[in-house]
């Protein structure tokens, strides 16, 4: 067999067309691998999306307070953990942790020794508006005319129906007539 005789010029023109060939070959598989464009989210996906999750405002004996979007269905206790948990300072046996959240709601974390309290200050008054989306039995039938019977019917119609919108929503609940709820508007929050 006879040597072909190639110069250094012709073997780095060779060189150069080899890499060239290899590197255009390779941006073409590349390109046909690499994964589609995500799609391009439309008004009516956003609004599902945002739909999905409830906004809440943590505040109080917490670590990290703030707005945080939950999934439909959480709870407090969800709220708190994802305000980062309770302050060393935290009240949290004034606190109902299984109540279920709403969208737009305030979960108030009281501080010991700031003043919260889960008895009334004064016989038949609870301390401050007791908060129909979080409030307990005991809570419930701490407030005037309502027993622990109209309590229960509250917290059935809350688990039945989700949290309340409003407090007029009450009216709904058997055992409260307009009268009763007159007599509550100014005790009660959402």
């Amino acid at each position: 067999m006879r040597e072909l005789p190639l110069s250094r010029r012709q073997i780095a023109i060779a060189a150069a067309a080899v890499l060239a060939l290899l590197f255009l070959g390779s941006r073409l598989l590349f390109r046909a691998e690499a994964p589609a464009a995500p799609p391009i989210p439309t008004a009516a996906a956003t609004t599902t999306a945002a739909r999905s999750l409830l906004v809440v405002d943590v505040v109080g004996a917490v670590r990290r307070p703030g707005l945080y979007r939950l999934p439909h269905g959480a709870r407090v206790a969800d709220a708190l953990a994802r305000a980062g948990g309770a302050s060393p300072r935290a009240q949290l046996d004034l606190v109902n942790l299984a109540a279920p959240i709403a969208d737009g709601e305030q979960v108030v974390v009281p501080r010991r020794g700031s003043g919260g309290s889960a008895t009334p200050a004064a016989p038949g008054t609870p301390a401050g508006p007791v908060h129909l989306n979080t409030a307990t039995l005991e809570q419930l039938d701490a407030l005037p005319g309502v027993g622990p019977v109209t309590a229960q019917k509250i917290l059935d119609y809350r688990q039945q129906h989700g949290a309340f919108a409003s407090v007029e929503e009450l009216d709904a609940v058997p055992g409260i007539g307009p009268a009763r709820l007159e007599q509550l508007k100014d005790l009660v929050a959402p």
